[in-house]
């Protein structure tokens, strides 16, 4: 009887023992990355911000009712260091230079409700729901934004993700328009 209870109690410890070890955690080349930004479905978000040293092609998909609908876009300009906010409107695949500065952006598509599913980049509606446009922005004929890729997004209900980044300058998509 006491052979049962000494080899049930060693029984005992050795499981104890072996449930409070340590999990190891996964490796960062395990882990999955979060998706961040609005309506994504694929992690690392949007073109020219995934992970670093993920190349990813995107395809951008403006459906034909979209394109009927919307032609162009607000963007505002605010300057950190004079504290000002200017206002642009323009159509898409407009250019336009941020005055007294050496930056350029360049207006690409816009979709009324982003969505992201796999590689495609397309809006799900023709109602802005989720209103976000593609710009690309150079300083001196130099791509600054994205860092790669073809467009960078500005998100008009989630100004912060993944913005434009620079010492000076931040950019903001205000509102779109439709075609008169």
């Amino acid at each position: 009887m006491k052979k049962i209870i000494v080899f049930t109690a060693i029984t005992m410890l050795v499981f104890s023992l072996a449930a409070c070890q340590k999990k190891e955690e996964p490796s960062s080349a395990q882990k999955s990355p979060v998706p961040q930004g609005p309506i994504t479905e694929i992690p690392g978000g949007p073109p020219g911000h995934g992970i670093s040293g993920q190349k990813t092609e995107f395809q951008v998909v403006v459906p034909p009712d979209v394109t009927e609908q919307w032609s162009g876009v607000t963007i505002i300009v605010d300057d950190k260091k004079e504290n000002t906010k200017q206002e642009f409107t323009l159509n898409i695949g407009e250019e336009f230079q941020i005055p007294e500065s050496g930056l350029t952006v360049k207006v690409g598509p816009f979709l009324p409700d982003f969505k992201m599913s796999g590689t495609v980049i397309t809006s799900s509606t023709s109602e802005p729901n989720n209103p976000s446009v593609g710009v690309a922005v150079f300083e001196d004929g130099k791509q600054l934004f994205p860092s790669s890729g073809k467009w960078g997004w500005l998100y008009a209900k989630f100004p912060t993700i993944h913005s434009f980044q620079h010492e000076r300058y931040s950019l903001s998509l205000k509102e779109a328009f439709k075609k008169e």
